[in-house]
């Protein structure tokens, strides 16, 4: 994304204060061990302490997540406090210890601007976040925090429930764990699951464009020693909606059966018939169908033209720290995927345009109707749009396909010139990082966008910009064929594409780091958009700008025949793979004599 705007914070959990045992203590030997007891509650109340007897509990009026008990703070509706406590011993050798729990808040509070009851979780005496009436949400949602901090360390976990003097919150706590491992590295590509996923669609539209129904089949493999007994379908755009009137709706589920949905109904469980083994692969189908709600977003119409983006269901990825469902973040992305096959058919009114990810051909339909079929190999999404668009063409020096749609009221000289940026930047981002691997490249123009503009793989959206074009067609590398967890690392495509634009613009960013001033000691390039979400205001200054910095900087230590390489053998080594902090820096440092240490600490690169 190309950010023109900051949105508003939400409440977020701070950064553990206690400090980490030394290197060579947390090296020691650790056996990965799960060292919450009876985080289900389906064993009684011990080792938990509870304010009551009530906490604890399977009585009617909440549901658990998992099993059936779970734990129930407050709910009374009158001035009330309810704690659970348990201590937790996190060993010594231990470098990853990760605290999770689902979380399921409802409340008879109808303010949506006031906490009146809260929340509160606390590790040692270190307050991990505070949730509150305004987290209300219809089904579980899972939280997690690294708490690697407290290795060593015998602490206690803690939950405190408050409630004032009338309308009830419910706080609801199931499913606690703590997972320890003595290998903070991140988990190889080869354990990401289920991979390999191949999508097809086929979906036909309304008049307009607005309203799409078909059907969606997902064939995929587990890659990972463990069995797999679920897949979790993300249906991202239910955010732009609620759960009572969702634009992404799934049924008719054939290879598996769907569970409840979670995460603001952006995460659907579907059980699998039976546990898939290490290398065994499976498909499951659905009937979807998807409404286009009023607005110049990403998943958005502006009048007649549609933007069709993150509206198909694609699967989540479990790794070594679990399930990734995150919330949707408007601030940034959330999307984390693997790379994927798609084979989309769209049919559509003939008076429609259909930009869309990959290569399409258009074949007569029935009626004046036309149908698109796209194929893409390799990416991470699929977006498309509709509407009566203006379309230009042309080819880049190096032989790329180059289509701009333009929506009423964009000029022909600025499509034109928003023609000759694209052909320029995926030829100059292809001789630093790789040659482009989408076949086509589709840009839809709207200077009504509200976020500037916004990547999907061979399609982007964005406003009138030369900076913001550069921007968005140097995501095609730094998140589509570079992938990484775009909400717990969004600086890995942020940063790394701001910095590709501005070598693409010639620009050097000389004494860009002589202007950082940080707001406080928690505020780190590395961060997740759960910070930046709660510090929403300086999200583009630090990821977008510190961190292009920073990069620029680490070319001026490493030398810019070095960077240079770097980059481009960085890509390499993860085209179509995902990228980690962990293994850039690693990269960086053996593409150097120089210690990076003192680099990383100033810089404020953690991972």
């Amino acid at each position: 994304m190309f950010a023109v705007a900051a949105l508003v914070a939400v409440s977020l959990p701070s950064t553990p204060a206690a400090a980490a045992p030394p290197a060579a203590e947390r090296a020691a030997a650790c056996s990965p061990a799960q060292v919450v007891g009876n985080g289900g509650f389906e064993g009684g109340t011990s080792p938990w302490s509870q304010s009551s007897t009530s906490v604890i509990t399977s009585r009617t009026g909440q549901s658990a997540h998992g099993g059936t008990s779970f734990a129930w703070l407050d709910g009374v509706g009158s001035t009330h406090t309810d704690t659970l406590t348990q201590s937790v011993t996190i060993p010594s050798g231990c470098n990853s210890a990760t605290l999770t729990f689902w979380l399921h808040v409802d409340t008879a509070e109808t303010t949506s601007s006031t906490a009146y009851d809260k929340l509160t979780a606390k590790i040692g005496s270190t307050t991990l976040a505070t949730y509150s009436n305004l987290d209300k949400n219809t089904g579980y949602v899972q939280k997690s925090f690294d708490v690697s901090a407290f290795a060593g360390q015998t602490v206690s976990l803690a939950f405190s429930g408050t409630e004032d003097s009338s309308l009830q919150t419910s706080f609801v706590v199931d499913d606690v764990a703590l997972d320890t491992s003595g290998d903070s590295a991140p988990p190889a590509d080869s354990t990401r699951t289920p991979a390999a996923p191949s999508y097809t669609v086929s979906l036909s539209s309304d008049a307009a464009g607005t309203v799409w129904t078909g059907h969606e089949s997902a064939t995929f493999t587990n890659a990972s020693a463990t069995a797999l007994s679920e897949v979790y379908l993300r249906l991202w755009d239910n955010y732009h909606g609620t759960c009572s009137a969702m634009p992404i709706t799934v049924s008719n589920v054939t290879g598996g059966t769907a569970g409840s949905l979670s995460v603001g109904c952006t995460a659907l469980r579907i059980a699998l018939p039976a546990p898939l083994a290490q290398g065994q692969s499976a498909t499951i189908g659905f009937d979807l169908g998807i409404t286009v709600p009023s607005g110049a977003d990403r998943f958005g119409h502006d009048g007649s033209f549609s933007f069709i983006g993150n509206a198909l269901p694609v699967l989540a990825v479990k790794d070594g720290a679990g399930w990734h469902l995150d919330p949707y973040t408007n601030n940034g992305e959330s999307f984390y995927s693997l790379a994927a096959d798609f084979r989309v058919t769209l049919d559509h009114p003939s008076t429609l345009l259909v930009p869309a990810t990959g290569t399409s051909v258009d074949t007569p339909g029935t009626g004046g109707r036309t149908v698109t079929t796209a194929t893409a190999a390799k990416v991470r999404d699929f977006a498309w749009a509709a509407g009566p668009f203006t379309k230009i063409s042309g080819t880049s020096a190096a032989g790329t396909a180059v289509n701009v749609y333009s929506v009423s009221g964009i000029s022909s000289s600025s499509a034109q010139s928003m023609l000759s940026t694209a052909k320029s930047a995926v030829d100059a981002h292809a001789a630093r990082f790789g040659a482009y691997p989408y076949g086509e490249l589709d840009a839809v123009i709207d200077n009504n966008y509200w976020f500037g503009g916004m990547e999907y793989p061979g399609f982007v959206l964005d406003l009138v910009s030369t900076t913001a074009l550069t921007h968005e067609i140097g995501h095609q590398w730094f998140y589509g064929i570079v992938g990484d967890d775009e909400y717990n690392s969004p600086w890995l495509d942020e940063a790394f594409t701001d910095y590709a634009t501005d070598l693409a613009q010639g620009k050097t960013g000389s004494n860009c780091w002589s202007s950082v001033s940080w707001a406080s000691s928690a505020e780190k390039i590395t961060n997740s958009m759960a910070y930046w979400d709660a510090h929403s205001s300086r999200y583009s200054t630090v990821v977008y700008g510190y961190g292009k910095c920073a990069l620029h900087d680490l070319r001026r230590v490493l030398g810019d025949t070095a960077m240079a390489k770097l980059l481009k053998d960085y890509a390499t080594s993860h085209w179509y793979g995902v990228s980690t902090t962990a293994e850039f820096k690693a990269a960086a440092q053996a593409a150097t004599t120089t210690d990076l240490t003192s680099f990383w600490t100033t810089h404020r690169i953690d991972g």
